[in-house]
Formats: structure tokens, C-alpha cells, sequence
């Protein structure tokens, strides 16, 4: 998964693969998905980060899987 901010345009982008993008989709104005020829996530565009996803830091952390 690779996290980019443009700073000049206000938007991030997150890749989860790296599969080729087949459709990108719009979720609202400041939303967008890009997704493979089955349907799966491949990327997730923000526009206006700052003010609607509060994208001042960016942090990552995987959690443990809970036992059954």
C-alpha cells in the first residue's frame, strides 16, 4: 500500500495494489475509487484532504488478529 499527498493540489492518493485500474468511480465531489475489471479497490483518490479527511498525518498500524 503506497500513501501520496500532493501538497500543491490538496489531494491524497492510496494504493492498495497494483492491479490496472479498469473504472474509476465517484463517491461524492471529494471522493473517487479506482477499481479492477472484478470489482476490487485498487486505489482511493481525496480531494481537499486537509479539510475533509483531516489529513495532516498519516500513520499506519497493523492490528493482531483476535482469537476465536
Amino acid at each position: 500500500m503506497n500513501v501520496n499527498y500532493f501538497s500543491d493540489t490538496d489531494t491524497a492518493y492510496v494504493r492498495f495494489n497494483d492491479h490496472e485500474v479498469s473504472e474509476t468511480r465517484d463517491i461524492n465531489s471529494n471522493v473517487c475509487i479506482d477499481i479492477d475489471a472484478q470489482g476490487n479497490v485498487i486505489g482511493l483518490t481525496i480531494e481537499h484532504a486537509k479539510e475533509t479527511a483531516n489529513i495532516e498525518e498519516v500513520a499506519y498500524r497493523q492490528t493482531p488478529k483476535r482469537a476465536a
